[in-house]
């Protein structure tokens, strides 16, 4: 079967495969409370089932560019391999696993083959995308991550199954997915190849350089809110006085992941017509706020926590797209390739610290208030890109490199 070499279509399949590929992300997250039933797992350790799959990202992020498989290996083929194998490591969890250490195991292994599909979407979506259109194809590409990470919610929600069925069916849902980008997904014409290899060293250096680090720290408090937020709001829903009609956790998918989808179009769209400090710092502030209000909103009704949870969704990925390129027109082109590894190694493995933070919070105070905690990270990152300075020669569209 010939794939389709229409922009618009390669850019929709291309963000279809990723909300199918990525929906094993928070697969288990989303069924905590029976695994923990099933294998009597403390709340301290049940958080690493979702920590082993950040720190396999970053595992999975460094090796693929150190070996440079994007160049290596046809895209759309290491992208597919990638999501049939992450898929794979998901069912045989369901299938296999018999206690906590081999489902650390099985999830460090699904986020390593989570490296080959989301920054690997990125280069392809911008193979299709024109340097005009690219912030906004960026955010149609981060909102199907944000939809495929909030679709277990939703697979749970309308449907009561065995945690193990819930899995087997995001399995299915990846292995689709994985399907679809070899059969019809194709690298487009603005396709670029690799610059340089890895460079270790240079990642200190670029802490050296002003504009890079302050945008390296506006990432960071994005990372440290973005992850936790995700993998504890539904525990957080559930904990709260609201009383919902349906499921939670159908809300939670609406509101995170439709929700999310709507922002990261709007945020696109801002960084291309206003700049990308300003888009970022807009979406810091709001998201910031929310973490502030959360205690408010637990205690209020279904409609107010829909509401919070609606604007905190949109607002916690708007700014998502912004970081990598900004800091990819700020350092040497030589270095553009180390420079995105190293802000995406330390950003996600600061995420494993905040969502460790926000249990051991609940298990201090309340859950009413463990999500207060996440404002540390908008508060961080709205600070240091209002310090960053001025880019004389900044381009109205940016390009972006993945």
């Amino acid at each position: 079967m010939i794939a389709p070499t229409s922009p618009a279509v390669q850019r929709g399949l291309i963000a279809l495969v990723q909300v199918l590929a990525l929906a094993v992300w928070f697969s288990v997250s989303a069924v905590v409370p029976s695994v923990q039933a099933d294998f009597s797992i403390s709340s301290a350790a049940a958080v690493w089932l979702t920590a082993a799959v950040q720190l396999g990202f970053v595992t999975g992020a460094v090796l693929s560019t150190v070996a440079n498989l994007a160049d290596r290996i046809p895209t759309h083929l290491l992208l597919a391999a990638s999501a049939a194998i992450a898929a794979l490591s998901t069912s045989a969890l369901a299938w296999f696993a018999d206690g906590l250490g081999v489902m650390i195991a099985l999830r460090f292994l699904t986020g390593v083959f989570l490296a080959g599909v989301y920054p690997v979407g990125m280069k392809l979506m911008a193979s299709w995308a024109p340097p005009a259109r690219r912030g906004l194809s960026m955010g149609l590409l981060i909102g199907a991550l944000t939809v495929g990470s909030a679709l277990p919610n939703l697979i749970g929600g309308l449907a009561d199954l065995p945690w193990r069925a819930t899995l087997q069916v995001t399995a299915l849902i990846g292995l689709t997915g994985a399907a679809l980008a070899f059969t019809f997904i194709r690298p487009g014409p603005y396709l670029t190849r690799s610059r340089t290899q890895l460079e270790p060293g240079y990642i200190i250096d670029m802490f050296r350089n002003r504009r890079a680090r302050l945008i390296n720290l506006g990432y960071f408090g994005h990372m440290w809110e973005l992850y936790a937020l995700w993998t504890w709001i539904p525990v957080f829903v559930l904990n709260s006085s609201a009383q919902f009609s349906g499921s939670g956790q159908v809300m939670v998918f609406l509101t995170m992941g439709l929700g999310g989808l709507a922002g990261c179009l709007i945020g696109g769209w801002a960084a291309d017509r206003f700049g990308r400090a300003r888009a970022a710092i807009a979406a810091l502030t709001v998201s910031g706020l929310c973490c502030v209000l959360s205690p408010v909103a637990f205690d209020a009704t279904a409609v107010v926590l829909t509401a919070l949870c609606a604007v905190w969704g949109a607002s916690v990925i708007a700014d998502s797209g912004v970081f990598s390129t900004a800091l990819s027109e700020s350092v040497e082109a030589e270095h553009v390739g180390t420079a995105l590894t190293g802000q995406t190694a330390i950003g996600f493995a600061l995420t494993v610290a905040s969502i460790q933070i926000v249990p051991l919070v609940a298990a201090a105070t309340d859950w009413k208030y463990a999500l207060v905690v996440l404002a540390a990270g908008p508060v961080v990152g709205v600070l240091a890109l209002r310090a960053l300075p001025p880019e004389k020669h900044e381009s109205r569209h940016p390009k972006v490199t993945a």
